[in-house]
């Protein structure tokens, strides 16, 4: 479900990259673009994102229309290069001006009840005018908000800025405080500020608040169905059988600190599992430049000894043969003689970091010819069209991704309420007794 209700917005970043800027502190620059483009409602109808990065020259990243899903707005802000040469502001905005908010570029200027927003990232004086060139944009519809950093010129940003001033201009003594002005900005794009207090929400069960936000829950007993609002009576597995599988990536990319970030996820999603022999069943495959089952389906008959084996699993370090992965996953992993029991529900969730050495086409749609249910989980580099592939339909609620290896336990939480076993109300005694008892109260009536 939409996190954040929005008008329709173009919005731009014009972010410095002159030899002022350090290169760590880009980096700092470029977690504060993703995290704003966290909260945002991304999507062709509803936010669009573009990037502009500046020095001497300009050059814009990607364009409005350049990427319609969040995950592929993180990746290529991700890939951004600093371009370390001199800072000519003004002739940024102009670009913005004339390009990057053009039909041509993706820009909806045409449409009522609708933003045009640009967001100045900026740490020292301009070698041009801006005076002039930001009059003209905000004459054209352009809110323009003006964020300074360090030794920046106040007066450039206040020359810059849309009225009220307050609201459009921001300074931080540091890159390293940059991100204190998230929330700000994930705030300014909202309509209300507590959706939940002003029922503007359709959760079905509970609203949970943040400031511009909100996220559906459940009450205890129930789990929040894949739309996001809407909840289902859901006991974890208990009294229902599940094969789980997971396929991660060991790959040097990773790095070790990482991989002890993905053991700790694996764990996350085991925990909201009822394991026995009757009931969920996991088996753990590690992946490099060969295939290495860690440990099968049925081995462990319990959470206590699984997350043992798991956090004693060594990384493999060495390349990213996702396919050849997954075609052990269809071939091995889930056949009877590594523990998968005929008729029960199978789901496979794949780890990866990076982009395959291999050729993953085949095997994925094996895997989802043969009834599995799977996952898609993309962390760094990982490429989201793959992920697609891997991804069971609907596409969209089967693949995730994230940026920093450090919020993967965000991904966890969503995978332990989509892996959850729904009771079927058909198949309950009571309510079964119940329509039997009713139907044969009407059959008297009627006579």
């Amino acid at each position: 479900g939409t996190l954040c209700r929005t008008k329709p917005t173009d919005l731009v970043f014009i972010i410095d990259s002159s030899r002022s800027v350090r290169p760590h502190e880009f980096e700092k620059i470029k977690v504060f673009v993703s995290q704003v483009i966290e909260a945002l409602d991304v999507g062709p109808n509803a936010t669009r994102v573009g990037v502009i990065n500046y020095a001497s020259a300009v050059r814009s990243e990607f364009s409005l229309q350049s990427h319609q899903s969040k995950a592929g707005l993180l990746q290529a802000v991700r890939r951004i290069q600093p371009l370390s040469t001199g800072t000519m502001t003004g002739l940024a905005i102009q670009f913005a001006i004339s390009r990057a908010f053009s039909a041509a570029e993706g820009g909806r200027a045409g449409l009522p009840n609708f933003r045009k927003v640009a967001i100045v990232v900026t740490d020292g004086r301009p070698q041009d005018g801006v005076q002039d060139v930001s009059a003209r944009a905000r004459a054209a519809g352009i809110e323009i908000f003006a964020l300074g950093v360090g030794r920046v010129d106040m007066g450039t940003l206040r020359q810059m800025a849309s009225e009220p001033l307050d609201e459009h201009v921001d300074y931080v003594e540091s890159y390293s405080a940059i991100e204190k002005l998230t929330h700000k900005f994930q705030e300014a794009f909202c309509v209300v500020s507590d959706l939940c207090a002003t029922g503007d929400h359709d959760c079905e069960q509970i609203c949970l608040s943040t400031p511009g936000t909100y996220r559906c829950s459940c009450r205890d007993g129930f789990s929040l169905n894949s739309d996001g609002r809407t909840c289902t009576a859901c006991n974890g597995g208990l009294g229902s059988a599940l094969d789980l599988v997971f396929l991660i990536d060991g790959s040097k990319s990773v790095r070790p600190e990482n991989f002890e970030l993905v053991k700790k996820f694996i764990n996350q999603i085991v925990d909201s599992l009822e394991v026995s022999d009757k009931q969920a069943q996991v088996g753990l495959v590690q992946y490099s430049s060969s295939v290495r089952q860690e440990f099968p389906l049925g081995q462990f008959r319990n959470k206590k000894d699984i997350k043992a084996a798991v956090k004693k699993m060594s990384y493999m370090e060495k390349g990213t043969m996702t396919g050849q992965a997954l075609k052990y996953l269809v071939d091995s992993s889930f056949s009877a003689i590594n523990g998968a029991r005929p008729g029960v529900p199978k789901v496979g969730i794949v780890f990866t970091d990076g982009r395959s050495q291999d050729y993953i086409s085949d095997a994925a749609k094996k895997a989802k010819d043969s009834g599995f249910r799977m996952f898609a989980v993309g962390v760094g580099n990982a490429v989201e069209d793959e992920l697609r592939e891997i991804a069971s339909e609907p596409v969209a609620e089967h693949y995730f991704y994230t940026a920093d290896f450090r919020t993967i336990s965000k991904i966890g939480k969503k995978l332990q309420m989509m892996i959850c076993v729904e009771e079927d109300p058909c198949e309950c005694k009571s309510i079964v007794k119940f329509q039997t008892k009713v139907e044969e109260l009407i059959n008297s009536l009627q006579q």
